[in-house]
């Protein structure tokens, strides 16, 4: 099955960018504001979608300590997630409810080599049969680790305030009306999504949030 543009280079974010600007003059303002979108690509595979869970409902700084102690006892791997003891991964900062999610993505056996040739709802659908991995973080490993180029996360908060702040609605609009919008920025939405947040940081520091 095609599974559409996949975003490898920053000339791949660049062309997505010259096709939003085209098609939409707020996008084209945004961009102005923000300059150079990122690249943002990162590797797939189960230890992404453990950091993701790592990172989830703690500060930045946690989990990246978190995730430190992770790499230093090399528990990053699906076998070693499962070989080892509730008291290893509680040692290293995994509360009772991430171990249990931690085990649940190892016990999963994900195909991660198949899940670049799936479609994006067949990647949404098979990552999110997992406890832990909710459709967010699904869409964020689509993007990001998966490189796909038509694909948005509309219930990341910072995406529903940008789209409210550029263009100008009355309030935040919901994970549902965002991905109404979203179909406007089709082929390129992972590149929209890369504008809104992007433009949240630039309107967020406008208006002196931090």
């Amino acid at each position: 099955m095609a599974v559409g543009r996949i975003i490898e280079t920053p000339e791949c974010v660049e062309e997505g960018a010259e096709w939003l600007a085209t098609a939409c003059p707020r996008m084209a303002y945004a961009m102005q504001k923000t300059g150079p979108l990122p690249l943002r690509r990162r590797p797939d595979g189960f230890s992404q979608l453990l950091s993701a869970i790592v990172s989830q409902q703690v500060s930045v700084a946690s989990a990246n300590a978190i995730w430190k102690r992770l790499k230093d006892a090399k528990l990053t791997g699906p076998r070693k997630i499962m070989w080892s003891t509730d008291d290893d991964l509680r040692a290293v900062g995994l509360s009772r409810q991430k171990i249990r999610y931690a085990r649940a993505l190892a016990e999963a056996r994900i195909d991660y080599t198949a899940l670049r040739d799936a479609s994006d709802e067949e990647v949404v659908a098979v990552l999110t049969e997992v406890p832990g991995i909710g459709v967010w973080t699904a869409e964020i490993y689509a993007m990001f680790s998966l490189g796909r180029a038509d694909v948005i996360a509309p219930g990341d908060l910072a995406l529903q305030e940008a789209a409210r702040i550029l263009y100008d609605l009355p309030k935040r609009p919901t994970d549902k009306e965002l991905r109404l919008m979203a179909e406007a920025w089709s082929p390129w939405r992972s590149v929209a999504a890369r504008v809104l947040w992007a433009y949240y940081r630039v309107a967020k520091e406008r208006e002196g949030i931090r």
